[in-house]
């Protein structure tokens, strides 16, 4: 066997096998197939073979030990054993939760095995085209240089994979079990796997849950855009007219309108929540002294369906306006006072400067903000809690727990806390990642902001 001498460039003269200079594909993607053997074997890039040789001998091993029975249980979510106690039994949410996780380490682990396929492929492909593999030190190099991002994004990796997509997951299989009160709630009882018949009764089986999840999706949405519209618009308009008042006073005025901003917004709703109470609220009894309201004193702000929405969005409107007034009193700060003052020598009036150059400025620069509003009042949970509690109450609400100014998210909490109801909740939790996610990517990615263009 003769050995050829190869100079190179960058490294060290290596020495190599004159056969060993051509590497079949076929047999490097067979071999490829145990992550790490054909670098150890015909590749002979023995470090990167060790790394992926011995992940995946700590994946096998955990899921000789661990992975098989979480699986089944996954699969199966326990038996019912009355004869035990009950601490004892099995625990169909733990197997749940354990099933999850396990499936998050296997998709973990499927990535780390294409990135080794890929990587010996590549390989292969280096020593097939320059006829030698690099020294060992330049590889070294090579790999930290590239792996130096990845390594830092690992951990952040993980920590999403099992703090954020692992709960998700969970909370959307839940949706296609029957975990709930009285007959299902573990470890008393195991829960099973029901498939979409929980989907079958939202949606059109009961006619009960179905009428209240038209109203409370038709009322989510609603709400969201008027919470959304009225704040913002509220807002730019505070913030025009504050930015071309000529009087002396205007940071007062603007020190006063973001008082309500300053305030935590769960104290303030509920104190508005004593003041609007229809048989003692303050409102009302300052009201009953006014002879223009005679027969105030029990005018049913959150006693009453339409009134209590209509409340929501009048103090929603109070609370969030200044937080667009800061916004927008921002943007307005960065246009250029050139092309304001040219536009007012051309004869511009002030709603033509506005509606022409602040107003375009204005939106380009907020509307990716808007959109994140929207989807934060989608899920809103603390304007319903802490000034209606959900109420009031309509004729379904004892059987569904929803009532008048629900929104979806409250909706949820009523039916987890109250009810323990899980498995409709995870419908509508479903429900709610369906609306919001496609609605904001989309409606993001048409910004001009998004697309970086011109206005």
């Amino acid at each position: 066997m003769s050995l050829v001498t190869e100079p190179l460039s960058d490294d060290a003269v290596v020495t190599w096998p004159e056969q060993a200079q051509a590497v079949n594909p076929n047999v490097v993607l067979l071999l490829a197939m145990v992550p790490g053997l054909a670098h150890l074997t015909v590749l002979r890039d023995r470090l990167k073979g060790a790394a992926y040789l011995l992940a995946t001998a700590i994946f096998v091993y955990f899921m000789v030990v661990h992975g098989g029975g979480a699986i089944y249980n996954l699969i199966f979510l326990g038996e019912p054993q009355p004869d035990i106690p009950i601490r004892e039994r099995d625990n169909s949410l733990f197997m749940l939760i354990d099933g999850v996780m396990i499936l998050a380490v296997i998709l973990i682990f499927v990535a780390l095995y294409i990135i080794s396929i890929r990587s010996a492929l590549k390989t292969a492909r280096e020593i097939n085209i320059r006829g030698y593999l690099s020294r060992t030190d330049k590889r070294i190099s090579n790999v930290a240089d590239r792996a130096f991002p990845v390594l830092g994004l690992t951990p952040t990796f993980i920590m999403i994979a099992f703090f954020v997509v692992v709960p998700l997951v969970f909370s959307a299989l839940v949706a296609f079990t029957n975990y709930s009160r009285p007959h299902h709630i573990p470890p008393s009882n195991p829960i099973d796997w029901v498939g979409f018949d929980n989907f079958a009764q939202l949606f059109g089986g009961d006619h009960l849950w179905s009428g209240a999840v038209v109203r409370v999706f038709i009322w989510t949405i609603a709400w969201a855009f008027l919470a959304t519209a009225t704040c913002y618009i509220g807002g730019m308009l505070m913030a025009v007219v504050l930015k071309n008042s000529r009087l002396r006073i205007t940071p007062f005025f603007r020190a006063i309108f973001i008082l309500p901003y300053a305030v935590p917004g769960v104290v303030s709703l509920i104190v508005w929540r004593n003041m609007l109470n229809g048989a003692f609220g303050t409102l009302n009894r300052t009201l009953e002294w006014l002879p223009f309201f005679p027969d105030v004193v029990n005018t049913p702000w959150l006693t009453d369906p339409w009134m209590a929405r209509f409340t929501m969005v009048m103090i929603n409107l109070w609370l969030g306006f200044p937080y667009f007034m800061l916004l927008v009193t921002g943007t307005m700060t960065s246009i250029p006072a050139e092309h304001i003052e040219a536009a007012r020598m051309d004869g511009a009036s002030d709603w033509q400067v506005f509606r022409k150059i602040q107003m375009p400025q204005i939106v380009f620069q907020t509307m990716p903000l808007v959109i994140m509003s929207f989807a934060h009042n989608v899920n809103n949970f603390g304007a319903v809690f802490f000034l209606t509690g959900g109420g009031p109450n309509m004729p379904d609400s004892t059987t569904t727990g929803a009532g008048a100014t629900d929104l979806m998210v409250s909706w949820i909490f009523n039916l987890t806390v109250n009810l323990q109801q899980y498995h409709q909740a995870g419908v509508l939790a479903i429900m709610i990642f369906l609306i919001i996610a496609p609605f904001a990517i989309f409606n993001f990615r048409q910004t001009k902001s998004f697309k970086e263009g011109e206005i």
